[in-house]
């Protein structure tokens, strides 16, 4: 094991900008097949997945697909179709929540679903779901088409549970861990862990990088989560409050409504069923929250798996790589500073 040791440190300014070098190149040819396997002869689909794909997102999950594989030394050029798979995948579950959570941002643009209506970006996030199959079926791994497809159906699994979640005041975290580890970790994992299987590795590189994946999926989520509360939609790229509106029980309110006094847990009763959803209502929540640290709290849990996130790859060559996936862990964390 490597005896260095990284600690999360919120005061830094952390960047993604070294893993977006180290895999610059590989992206493009990543990008390549995307822009390729998102054609089709009805013009609506390349347009409106265009719309998203091409809408400013960074990439991270097949960037972590690709860092991987050099974190690996695989010299070979499997992973670039399986990462735009797993971008393919990405891109249908946001196309689908989108039009499950009524959205009207993401990544600060007009959605799909606002522009093209519910029909056609549930169809269109059908199609990329079926893209995605087909660059597994190409890449010839039974054990790849395994943790992709698993991944895939976890990832639904998730969403279903947080839509049985919604507006329900006993959720606790146990059941919020559930659906965070399901919906956003899940393909962290799987975008890492495959490429230990295209580079010929063993079990425990497998398993090492899919605890990456899945701890920096999970402080990803969560620190998401906080930002709801202490953001704009500049910042986020989506309408702030969106989750306090929508009636989810993410951890902040959790813990604030765990914490707070006879009045403010009456006041999240109501927030959460809907009663009160109005710009004051959603002050109030932003005060309670603060009031009560759950922020704070919610941001230090995020830390606390980003460290586990680094620590599982502390067995793998110091160099590059591994650098730019500590950085992109740091970076994940930080944006809530």
């Amino acid at each position: 094991m490597n005896a260095t040791v990284h600690r999360l440190d919120p005061r830094g300014k952390p960047s993604l900008e070294p893993m977006m070098s180290l895999v610059a190149h590989d992206l493009n040819l990543v990008n390549s097949v995307i822009l390729d396997r998102m054609q089709s002869d009805i013009p609506l689909i390349p347009e409106l997945a265009g719309h998203l794909i091409a809408g400013g997102g960074k990439r991270l999950r097949p960037m972590l697909t690709l860092a991987s594989a050099q974190l690996l030394g695989y010299a070979g050029t499997r992973h670039h179709r399986l990462a735009a798979a797993v971008e393919f995948i990405h891109t249908a579950t946001l196309l689908h929540d989108d039009v499950v959570d009524g959205s009207d941002l993401r990544r600060g643009k007009r959605t799909a679903n606002l522009i093209w209506g519910n029909p056609a970006s549930v169809l269109v996030g059908d199609f990329l779901f079926s893209r995605s199959f087909e660059l597994m079926v190409e890449d010839g791994s039974l054990k790849v088409l395994k943790i992709l497809s698993n991944a895939s159906a976890v990832i639904a699994e998730g969403e279903v549970n947080q839509l049985t979640a919604v507006r329900r005041i006993d959720i606790g975290e146990e059941r919020y861990l559930e659906i965070i580890l399901a919906k956003t970790a899940a393909l962290f994992a799987a975008a890492c862990r495959i490429a230990a299987v295209v580079a010929e590795r063993s079990e425990a590189d497998e398993v090492a990088l899919d605890a990456y994946g899945r701890n920096l999926g999970i402080a990803f989520q969560l620190v998401d989560d906080a930002i709801d509360y202490t953001s704009d939609s500049g910042t986020m790229g989506k309408d702030a409050g969106d989750d306090f509106r929508e009636g989810k029980m993410t951890l902040p309110v959790i813990l604030a409504y765990a914490r707070g006094d006879e009045k403010a847990r009456a006041f999240w009763k109501d927030a959460v069923t809907g009663k009160r959803s109005s710009d004051e209502d959603f002050a109030e929540a932003i005060r309670l929250v603060r009031e009560t640290r759950s922020v704070d709290d919610t941001l230090a849990r995020a830390r606390h798996y980003g460290q586990r996130a680094i620590d599982a790859i502390g067995g793998f060559p110091a160099g590059a790589a591994k650098s730019a996936m500590i950085e992109a862990v740091e970076f994940a964390v930080a944006r809530a500073y």
